[in-house]
C-alpha cells in the first residue's frame, strides 16, 4: 500500500512515498512485538466513554497485526496530565472498550515504560493485545526527550503508527521511536487520512472546491493560502467572514472581527482575482442581537448589518449561492463550520451544507471534512455516514492541508 507524506512547508506539495503494515510480509510480522500507535484520546465522564469513535477506528489495524500472530501493544496518551500520573487520566476504560470490540482481553500495563512492561511484553503470547497507560504521565513524552524515547522502545521489535491525530507532533510516542524501532511504518488509519487529504489536495479531481469556516482567519490564514493555490473555489463562512466584509468596506455591527487582518483578508480577495480564483462571501447573514440561543434574529443582506446585531450563522441566499458553486465540483474539502451550530436558531448554514456535501457525494464527488468543529457539526447534521471521508485528526489535518511537515509521518520508513 502507498502512503504518501507532505515534505514541504506552504503550497509546495511535493510526495514521497511511505511503507505501511501491508507492505510487511505476514511472516515477518508473526511473533513480533509491536509497538502500535493509536490515538486513544477519547472524552470520558468519570469512568464512561462518552464517544469510543477514535477507539473503534483504531480496530481494524490492532485486527489485522494480531491475526498475523504480532504481540500488538498499543500506546496513546489520555487528557492533559500536570504532574505524573493521574487517576481520571488512567487508559483503564479504555483497555475494557478494546477487549469488548476485539472479543479478547486486553491487559493494561501499569506504566508505559519499565520492568514490568517489559515482562509483560516478553510473557505476552503471539496475537495478544497490551495497553500501555497513559504516555503523557511523562512529561519526557511530549519533550520527545532521547532516554525515555529509549525505554519507550525497549520492549519491542517494530513500530506502527496509526494515530494521526497526534502526526502532527514530534513526541517520543509518534517520532521518536522510530529512532530504535525498524522498520516504522503506518497502520490502516493513518494510510486512510493521507490517502484522502494528501492525495486530494496532491491531485484530486478537478473542479476542486475548499470550504473553510471557523471564527477566525488568523487561524485559518495558512491554510486558506495554501488552498486558493491548489482550489478552483474557496467558500469562506463562519465568524471569520466578517473580518472579509469588513475588508470590503462593509458595516458589521457587533459581529466578531479580527481588526488586525483586515489587511489580511484584502490580500486574500486580491491574490485570487489574481489567480482566477473564485471566493465566494455569505450574501446574506442571519443576525441576532445577543450571542445567545433565544436572541432575536433577522436575515439581512451581507452589507446591510446593523449596528448593535452581530452575524453568527449564513442566511438561506447564500446556501442556494454554495449549492450552485459546489453543483460541478469534483472533490470538496471542508474545514470549518459556517455558523455557531452549537445553538439551533444558528446551524441551518453548516447543517444545509452538509447535505449538500452529501448529494454532491452520491454525484460522485469526493468529500473530506476535516477539523473538529466541522466533523462534529457533520455528525449532528446526520449526513457523516454519506461523505467519503471523515478526518480523525483536527489539528493534523490542518497542519496537512497548509501543506506543513507532519512528524509522525516523515520519520515513517520509505517505500
Amino acid at each position: 500500500m502507498l502512503v504518501f507524506g507532505v515534505r514541504s512547508v506552504a503550497t509546495n506539495f511535493e510526495l514521497e512515498a511511505k511503507k505501511s503494515i501491508q507492505d510487511i510480509p505476514d511472516e515477518d510480522l508473526k511473533g513480533k512485538k509491536i509497538l502500535l500507535r493509536c490515538d486513544l484520546n477519547v472524552p470520558l465522564d468519570g469512568k464512561t466513554i462518552t464517544d469510543d469513535t477514535r477507539i473503534t477506528s483504531s480496530i481494524p489495524t490492532i485486527k489485522y497485526l494480531s491475526e498475523r500472530g504480532a504481540i500488538v501493544t498499543c500506546a496513546s496518551h489520555l487528557g492533559r496530565p500536570k504532574s505524573g500520573p493521574e487517576d481520571k487520566f488512567s487508559l483503564g476504560p479504555v483497555a475494557t472498550r478494546l477487549g469488548e470490540l476485539l472479543e479478547m482481553e486486553v491487559k493494561l500495563a501499569p506504566d508505559c515504560i519499565g520492568e514490568e512492561v517489559e515482562k509483560m511484553v516478553s510473557e505476552a503470547k503471539e496475537g495478544d493485545v497490551l495497553l500501555l497507560e497513559n504516555t503523557r504521565f511523562y512529561k519526557e513524552e511530549e519533550k520527545n526527550e532521547p532516554g525515555f524515547v529509549e525505554k519507550l522502545a525497549k520492549p519491542f521489535d517494530m513500530f506502527v503508527n496509526d494515530a494521526f491525530g497526534t502526526a502532527h507532533r514530534a513526541h517520543a510516542s509518534t517520532e521518536g521511536v522510530t529512532k530504535f524501532l525498524q522498520p516504522s511504518v503506518s497502520g490502516f488509519l493513518l494510510a486512510k487520512e493521507l490517502e484522502y487529504l494528501d492525495g486530494a489536495i496532491s491531485n484530486g479531481k478537478k473542479p476542486m472546491a475548499a470550504i473553510v469556516g471557523g471564527s477566525k482567519v488568523s487561524s485559518k490564514i495558512t491554510v486558506l493560502d495554501a488552498l486558493l493555490e491548489k482550489c478552483d473555489k474557496v467558500l469562506i463562512g463562519g465568524g471569520m467572514v466578517f473580518t472579509f466584509l469588513k475588508a470590503k468596506g462593509y458595516n458589521v455591527g457587533n459581529s466578531l472581527v479580527e481588526d488586525d487582518y483586515v489587511e489580511t483578508a484584502k490580500e486574500v480577495l486580491a491574490k485570487a482575482e489574481k489567480l482566477g480564483k473564485q471566493i465566494l462571501l455569505p450574501s446574506d447573514i442571519i443576525i441576532a442581537d445577543a450571542f445567545a440561543p433565544d436572541a432575536n434574529t433577522q436575515v439581512v443582506a451581507a452589507d446591510a448589518i446593523p449596528d448593535g446585531w452581530m452575524g453568527l450563522d449564513n442566511g438561506p441566499k447564500s446556501t442556494e449561492e454554495q449549492k450552485e458553486a459546489l453543483s460541478e465540483c469534483m472533490t470538496i474539502i471542508m474545514n470549518g463550520p459556517m455558523g455557531v451550530f452549537e445553538m439551533e436558531a444558528f446551524r441551518a448554514g453548516t447543517f444545509n451544507l452538509c447535505e449538500i456535501l452529501a448529494e454532491r457525494t452520491k454525484a460522485g464527488a469526493v468529500t473530506i471534512i476535516g477539523g473538529g468543529d466541522s466533523v462534529a457539526a457533520c455528525e449532528q447534521s446526520g449526513f457523516a455516514k454519506d461523505m467519503s471521508h471523515i478526518s480523525t485528526g483536527g489539528g493534523a489535518s490542518l497542519e496537512l492541508l497548509e501543506g506543513k511537515v507532519l512528524p509522525g509521518v516523515a520519520a515513517l520508513a520509505d517505500l
